[in-house]
């Protein structure tokens, strides 16, 4: 029965057992009293969804704490084992696959080099394919307990109706590729397993703002810089993020050719292939045959060089140009979206790292409009490399919390009767 506000009596619940599972998950332990305090739930209301919760194996108790006067209270805590997700990270040099329990500790991981064979939509699939299988291979429960497979990727993720997800990655060459009906048929999981899978620099901003430096944050930009470059915003709005195509800003007209066609965009400045290539052409000699994180290491010693030792002048000089580039990027950023915080992530960001940072904020500065830049901090992303996949993982477990900590149900041929659903809305528990 849905009151005045259209809310049904399995709403309220659903919506009741979703804050009770989230302040414990960020906060816990915590006691019954409490979990009311934070909440701002009755204590009869915080007895039933725990008991629920309880009943369900989704909330453990965690020891006692002693109470002023009174009985000790019992703590609670989410419990690790209630729930697994697989993340995927189709990056630029590899594809990394990880299993992890509900609080999202690792159990499993596993690597497949790209190497030489770029981004082979049946190379690709055949990776992910094969490394869930190993990652379950030695675990004691069954597929059917995942939450879901949560995949980062590079490009445009459209949802359709008849295959799901799919990926429009034009600087990859994937042109409305089917990614998840792909996987579903190729991956030996059972369908009520389900797939998520949105752009890899999502997933990087979603573990920052869960785990990382941008906890607290009521906006932020998060910036993940590899090969490519990309954005998630998120502000009160969007509240789990939205991925914007940074990357491919136009920052000369008539510049350098992208991966994307264009001519000028940012990434044909600042993402680590054209670095390189910029190195290259000025003169440098990143090391012959080197994959990009090598010859990205290479660069920066020879700019930055132990004490004693003379810097490279070509690699210095265009690193300080590729910082002018990034701040002037970002101030694009901060004049459009205003944000609290600018995060910068990725494997390449992350090397560049701090020796890198002062540059790149004093020219986000000098190019953004005053009173935005004065409100903008400008930091790394602190959960290293591992943060697309564990951001992957986030995406069945956000969906897992957003139902109430109950599992997606299974699509099957066809809708419920009318009455069904109807009994099932006044008849909710």
């Amino acid at each position: 029965m849905a009151g005045r506000s259209g809310r049904t009596v399995r709403d309220l619940r659903r919506g009741n057992r979703t804050v009770v599972l989230q302040r414990l998950y960020f906060d816990g332990p915590m006691s019954r009293f409490e979990l009311a305090q934070a909440t701002g739930l009755s204590g009869g209301s915080i007895s039933n969804v725990v008991a629920e919760l309880v009943e369900d194996g989704l909330v453990e108790e965690a020891g006692t704490v002693e109470s002023d006067g009174g009985r000790p209270r019992i703590l609670l805590r989410v419990a690790p084992a209630s729930g697994h997700m697989i993340g995927v990270d189709v990056g630029e040099t590899r594809v990394r696959v990880e299993l992890f329990d509900l609080t999202l500790t690792e159990l499993g991981r596993t690597e497949r080099p790209l190497e030489h064979q770029g981004y082979d939509v049946e190379v690709i699939v055949g990776h992910i394919r094969d490394g869930i299988a190993e990652v379950l291979a030695d675990t004691d429960f069954t597929p059917e307990q995942l939450l879901g497979v949560g995949i980062g990727v590079p490009g445009v993720v459209a949802r359709t109706p008849g295959q799901g997800a799919v990926v429009h990655g034009q600087t990859i060459g994937w042109d409305a590729v089917p990614l998840e009906s792909l996987l579903r048929t190729t991956c030996e999981l059972p369908d009520s397993v389900p797939f998520f899978i949105d752009n890899g620099a999502r997933t990087l901003g979603l573990a920052e703002m869960w785990f990382g430096a941008g906890r607290g944050a009521r906006d932020a930009v998060v910036v993940l810089f590899g090969s490519g470059v990309g954005a998630c915003l998120v502000t009160e709005e969007v509240e789990h993020g939205r991925s914007v195509e940074w990357g491919h800003l136009t920052v000369r007209v008539g510049g350098r050719r992208c991966r994307c066609g264009a001519r000028g965009c940012l990434e044909a400045y600042v993402g680590a292939g054209a670095l390189l290539d910029r190195w290259r052409e000025a003169g440098g000699c990143p090391p012959e045959g080197a994959g990009e994180e090598t010859a990205l290491t290479a660069m920066l010693t020879a700019a930055y060089p132990a004490e004693g030792v003379t810097a490279d002048a070509v690699a210095l000089a265009v690193l300080e140009e590729t910082a002018e580039y990034v701040g002037a990027g970002l101030s694009d950023l901060i004049n459009l979206f205003q944000p609290e915080r600018i995060l910068i992530g990725g494997w390449a960001g992350l090397q560049l790292g701090a020796r890198f940072l002062p540059a790149v904020r004093r020219h986000a500065a000098s190019y953004a409009l005053r009173h935005p830049a004065e409100r903008v901090s400008v930091d790394l992303g602190r959960l290293g490399t591992d943060a697309v996949t564990v951001g992957a993982a986030i995406l069945p477990l956000a969906d897992f919390f957003a139902r109430g900590g109950r599992r997606a149900e299974p699509v099957s041929g066809g809708l419920p009767p009318a009455w069904r659903t109807a009994l099932e809305e006044r008849t909710a528990h």
